[in-house]
């Protein structure tokens, strides 16, 4: 895939969204939005600019990102959701993907994995670090 790719970034916290935009941002082939900082604002947003990939957390005041994918793939079901979070237990993960995820990061994995993760989500493929994917 060679055209650019639109990505909605969902995080409650400022400074992690700026930091992930930063990184996102410094890709060539990615159009970056960052403004959404819950989950109603990701649907709303996610509605209205209808990006590839929405970069969502979980932990989010007022609509989590689990409630928030669920209404993001009514409502632009073409958007792939990636999940970027802290938790790391394995039934937060299962539901993430129950939920209409197509992958998930650990937010201390992202410097290393969020782009590879961005491309595969975007290119129809499931992206779970192996470590999580063993044992799930």
């Amino acid at each position: 895939m060679s055209e650019v790719a639109h990505i909605l970034v969902v995080d409650d916290h400022p400074v992690a969204r700026k930091t992930i935009c930063a990184l996102l941002r410094a890709e060539p082939d990615f159009d970056v939005m960052c403004d959404a900082t819950n989950g109603t604002e990701a649907v709303i947003q996610a509605m209205d600019l209808k990006p590839d990939v929405v970069v969502l957390d979980i932990s989010m005041p007022g609509l989590n990102g689990l409630d928030a994918a669920r209404l993001i793939k009514k409502a632009a079901p073409s958007a792939e959701i990636l999940f970027l979070s802290q938790h790391t237990e394995l039934d937060t993960i299962r539901q993430a993907f129950h939920v209409g995820g197509r992958g998930y990061v650990v937010k201390s994995d992202a410097g290393k994995e969020l782009v590879s993760a961005i491309h595969a989500v975007r290119a129809k493929n499931r992206y779970l670090n192996e470590r999580f994917a063993t044992r799930l």
